[in-house]
């Protein structure tokens, strides 16, 4: 492959939008509509709410606890080959489900096996954009996030009817042969290397973490046997650890703790709005038609938001702008108990469905702007893992809450309240690292210090010297130049 010097925003790229486009309506698009068959499958199976909200959670973790998975098979394999592999997982799952005698059975196949199959698509997708994408990275994954949005408006109405028609067996069926176009998505996804990328494992053995005995060691060795070189012991693990080291990044973990209290908030909404729709009196058609004006507006906000922080004034102000997002989102949730007629619950559904939309493209570009784009696909896998636990966890406690209480107050109260903390929290972090950074540009424009700041691994020692030079310098040294100075 040609490397090339920098992402080339267009070209190719927008073939790479176009299927990401497809792989999100195939998967998130269609484990919104699983809410759809809760109501079928509480009434076959005569389960109470939170062992039928199991199906929905396990869709969710499955997807997001594998999407490591996802990531390791793309950036060591192919993004083809895991998206194909996927597409048949996913397939698979969704026709076994059609056969399905118990809520077990239902767990094993439309759970565990369908989102391991979106776990090998999803996160390898989205990272593809990001590598042919940079000057209008946010407007690309707007494009390409708003499947979900689309697959939502279209297909809630059409599984409904599917329901209708054929009964929640053959809707399964139905919608396992759909997903097979996953396979087509796996086609389009050419990969590109970048020169910003990490070098290659023979590469490594050049540069200067591997001593020179050693390195004329290796070279020895890379006579008699190239994969020596390539694959031994020092090289693969400085692999590993270079592919992995964004997770001690500051900034990433605090995106990571904000997360997680974000994936708990959201994702009993999409399995309990239709019943909620169905409790207060909503028609079952009214209750689907929720469902489609939450996936048309998350649409438009996937595209606005992805435009307008692409503009000049508001690139510098993505993380302030993913944040708002997911607050307006989790106000939204703490008025829901108090729509309970279908004319109230149209505006909630158009508000909260924008504003999901506009975090839900904003992740992406904001994990980029933290680890960079050589770490995307892998820092977004670790992004999507996060996700796994919230996602298996708080839909069957939402559902305990409506069983125990007699209704969904406590549990949408919870869930706006848990959206709200994780942006306070991402809000409360970004102004202290803006404050620590203001201080140490007032230190460097002191006129009376100069900082010699040495630094060995955790190390920082700093000396006071002469008062004519305002620079901070820093320098790295080893442990034993710095002992014999």
């Amino acid at each position: 492959r040609a490397r090339h010097p920098g992402p080339p925003d267009g070209g190719w790229g927008w073939m790479i939008v176009a299927g990401c486009f497809l792989v999100t309506i195939c998967t998130r698009a269609v484990t919104r509509c699983i809410s759809i068959f809760f109501v079928e499958f509480q009434a076959y199976f005569g389960q109470d709410y939170a062992r039928t909200a199991w199906i929905h959670s396990i869709v969710d973790c499955a997807t997001m606890l594998c999407a490591p998975l996802g990531s390791l098979i793309s950036n060591h394999v192919s993004c083809q080959v895991g998206i194909m592999l996927g597409g048949l997982l996913a397939s698979a799952g969704l026709i076994l489900s059609s056969f399905a005698t118990s809520l077990e059975h239902l767990y094993l196949s439309l759970g565990v096996l369908t989102g391991l199959g979106f776990a090998l698509c999803y996160s390898p997708a989205i990272a593809m954009v990001g590598k042919y994408f940079n000057k209008r990275k946010a407007l690309a994954y707007g494009i390409a996030m708003s499947g979900s949005g689309i697959g939502t408006f279209i297909l809630a109405p059409v599984v409904q009817l599917l329901i209708e028609q054929f009964s929640w067996r053959g809707a399964l069926l139905i919608l396992g042969g759909f997903v097979l176009n996953l396979c087509v998505c796996g086609a389009l996804m050419r990969p590109i290397a970048l020169k910003e990328d990490r070098k290659t494992a023979p590469e490594f053995l050049e540069q200067d973490y591997v001593p020179k005995a050693q390195k004329r060691d290796l070279k020895r060795m890379s006579v008699c046997s190239p994969l020596i070189k390539a694959w031994s012991h020092e090289c693969l693990c400085y692999c590993s650890w270079k592919e992995y080291d964004f997770l001690l990044m500051p900034g990433f973990m605090v995106l990571a703790v904000s997360v997680l209290f974000m994936a708990y908030g959201c994702s009993p909404l999409f399995v309990y709005l239709v019943p909620y729709a169905l409790s207060v009196g909503v028609s079952h058609h009214q209750a689907a038609f929720l469902m489609s004006i939450l996936g048309v507006i998350d649409i438009i906000g996937n595209v606005t938001f992805g435009w307008l922080t692409d503009r000049r004034c508001l690139k510098k102000h993505r993380h302030f702008c993913y944040l708002f997002a997911v607050g307006m989102d989790g106000l939204c949730c703490l008025f829901l108990p108090v729509l309970q007629n279908f004319p109230l619950l149209v505006p909630f559904s158009f508000t909260f469905g924008y504003f999901d939309g506009a975090y839900v493209t904003l992740i992406p570009v904001v994990t980029a702007d933290v680890v960079g784009t050589s770490s995307l696909s892998s820092a977004l896998g670790v992004v999507y893992f996060l996700h796994a636990i919230p996602y298996l966890v708080s839909p069957p406690v939402a559902g305990w809450l409506v069983d125990t209480t007699g209704s969904y107050t406590a549990s949408f109260l919870l869930c706006g309240f848990s959206m709200i903390f994780s942006s306070t929290l991402l809000c409360f972090a970004r102004l202290a690292k803006k404050i620590k950074r203001t201080h140490l540009r007032s230190l460097t424009n002191d006129t009376g210090t100069k900082q010699h700041i040495w630094t060995n691994g955790a190390i920082a020692y700093s000396v006071a010297a002469e008062l004519d030079q305002k620079d901070v310098e820093f320098l790295a040294v080893d442990t034993n130049s710095y002992g014999n100075r």
